[in-house]
This record gives structure tokens, sequence and C-alpha cells, in this order.
């Protein structure tokens, strides 16, 4: 009897379809992981924003 899963190594595209497949809770993780990076950033604006003022006024 045949095995009804294929086994990716075996064929070389099956394993690149395999390998290129994205999990989607993989993917949600990523761009959850990147609103720290935007906080900092903002963060970092804000501040040279207002030293920059804060040089300009004095």
């Amino acid at each position: 009897m045949s095995d009804p899963q294929i086994d990716p190594a075996q064929n070389t595209q099956a394993f690149r379809a395999f390998a290129q497949q994205q999990d989607p809770t993989s993917a949600k993780e990523e761009q959850t992981s990147r609103l720290p990076i935007w906080i900092a950033a903002s963060a970092a604006v804000v501040v040279v924003l207002a030293v920059a003022a804060y040089l300009l006024v004095r």
C-alpha cells in the first residue's frame, strides 16, 4: 500500500513547494514584531524634533 503522505525530501519540486510554504501563524508574528520598532523610531523622531526646537528657541 502506498503512504498517503508524500515525503517532500523525495522530490525536489515537492520539497521546494514545502520549503516556500508560509505558516499563517508565523506570518502574523512577523507583522506584530515590527510594532516595537515603529514605536521606538517614532519616539526617537519626537526626541530629535524636541531637541531641535529647544535649541532653536533658546
